[in-house]
């Protein structure tokens, strides 16, 4: 057994202006092995980093390595922990794993073709406190609101984990403030961040897609107070500017839209005002809260309301406006959304046209472009002579858009077949056989879509995964009909 000293964390009590040291000691257990001190320091130099204009030179020390003989096949364990007692059998440790996820395979009862995917999303949903939570990405999120409801039904409803998305609703539900679902929860104090105009409303579909797999109605009388403050809240008006206008569409701050990136006072996106998006979901929001008023036996209040924005609306929405009343014609891929969720407000016709110039300017290969190659602010590349931020939105392709535009193809198109032999069929050939299931967090805008962000992330695998099972499969929720019937769906 070798055991290493790690400083993992000070803070700086500024009361006494004392400095406090938690110290862990890490060990490391590795049986029939040799030990060899080492002790010298190596600088190392990261040049992706170096790109990114952040911080590119490191120093590491060797503290020793150990050596084993290995005269024939076998399996040997490696074990690091910070537990004062280890006793447990690693071997034992491995096998239950193994199990575990052959359970998960075998309880999610997917075809065999998408089982990469499916034990992909199990990487993100995590234990927290008495609850589960979803890390947003790795390496660098945490636990962020939006991304985990955009990123529940592949994690949680068509893997038929029902107990998770359960937990993770009614917490979030929980931390509801004014109207507001958090946007994340900070790493270091697990304060809750509220800077979002569409995690609320994410919610409420959310909670949809939950009753459509479970028919929980005892899990809607639970959080339908919280659903009642959402919508109250953004009638009324909440932070951060957020409030129903006259013309009843959604007004609110700039840089509360998932495009919501910061360079200390800029907005590379602002989106400010009425970004086009969140109309379709504040409608699609009212159509819920009216199916379930109508389920559970309480008083319809949001019928008429959904009728007034969709009138609001289709009068305002006469070209392709990303941000409605501004009248900004940056064509992004925001307004997939008029057209994939389950309650749209724009005729056929227009849903079919949204869905062919998105198809015919923003696809590639691992997802949606975030603005046209023909824009003047498009960034073909994420990486370039600029602030990577600028990038982010303006050009750079995110894998989790291509959920909802496959999901508003097949809708419009019913050619479930095209769709996987254009949509998902080449990414999942470059990510080829020994592929492990993750899907980056976003590419390149122009070929060859060179990886960026994160390794793995959480929206990007589940929404290919729910796509791949929804729409491309069509194995859909078990109650579907009970919420989706004309007596209920006026």
């Amino acid at each position: 057994m070798g055991k290493i000293l790690l400083l993992l964390d000070t803070k700086l009590i500024q009361k006494n202006l004392l400095q406090f040291f938690i110290i862990l000691y890490l060990k490391i257990f590795l049986k029939d092995t040799e030990f060899q001190p080492l002790h010298y320091w190596e600088e190392l130099y990261y040049n992706t980093d170096r790109e990114r204009n952040e911080s590119w030179i490191d120093n590491n020390v060797h503290v020793g390595r150990f050596k084993k003989d290995i005269k024939k096949s076998c399996d040997y364990y490696l074990v690091l922990t910070i537990e004062d007692n280890f006793k447990n059998n690693p071997v034992q440790i491995y096998a239950n794993e193994i199990k575990r996820k052959k359970d998960l395979l075998l309880n999610a009862d997917l075809p065999v073709k998408c089982n990469k995917l499916a034990l992909s999303t199990d990487n993100f949903i995590v234990q927290k406190n008495n609850s589960k939570s979803v890390i947003a990405g790795y390496h660098w999120f945490g636990d962020w609101g939006r991304d985990t409801l955009l990123a529940l039904p592949g994690l949680t409803l068509v893997t038929k984990r029902f107990d998770d998305a359960k937990q993770i609703l009614l917490t979030l539900s929980k931390y509801c403030k004014n109207g507001l679902i958090p946007n994340a929860s900070m790493d270091r104090n697990s304060q809750a961040v509220y800077n979002s105009v569409d995690a609320s409303l994410w919610y409420i579909d959310r909670v949809y897609q939950y009753l459509k797999y479970t028919n929980d109605k005892a899990f809607l009388e639970k959080v339908w107070k919280t659903l009642q403050s959402i919508i109250l809240g953004y009638i009324k008006g909440t932070d951060f500017g957020i409030k129903m206008d006259d013309d009843f569409l959604i007004s609110h701050d700039p840089g509360l839209t998932w495009m919501d990136v910061k360079i200390d006072d800029y907005y590379p996106t602002p989106r400010a005002r009425k970004a086009v998006e969140i109309q379709a979901l504040w409608y699609n929001a009212l159509k819920i809260m009216s199916n379930f008023a109508q389920l559970i036996g309480k008083n319809d209040k949001f019928i008429d309301l959904s009728e007034k924005v969709k009138d609001s609306f289709n009068y305002q929405f006469d070209d392709f406006y990303d941000i409605i009343d501004v009248k900004d014609t940056s064509f992004r891929p925001n307004q997939i959304f008029l057209v994939s969720l389950d309650f749209t407000m724009i005729d056929e016709n227009l849903q079919k046209k949204i869905v062919n110039e998105i198809q015919k300017e923003l696809v590639t290969i691992f997802g949606l472009r975030t603005l046209s190659p023909n824009d003047s602010n498009y960034k073909g590349t994420y990486i370039g002579d600029y602030n990577k931020d600028i990038a982010y939105h303006n050009g750079t392709v995110w894998p989790w858009l291509m959920g909802p535009f496959i999901k508003a193809f097949v809708k419009v198109k019913n050619q479930r077949k095209y769709a996987f032999d254009n949509f998902l069929k080449p990414m999942l050939d470059v990510f080829g056989e020994h592929w492990d299931g993750s899907i980056y967090e976003i590419f390149d805008g122009n070929p060859i879509y060179a990886p960026r962000g994160c390794i793995t992330q959480a929206w990007s695998v589940a929404e290919i995964l729910r796509s791949w099972v929804e729409d491309i499969e069509k194995i859909s929720p078990e109650y579907e009909t009970i919420f989706t019937s004309p007596e209920i769906s006026v």
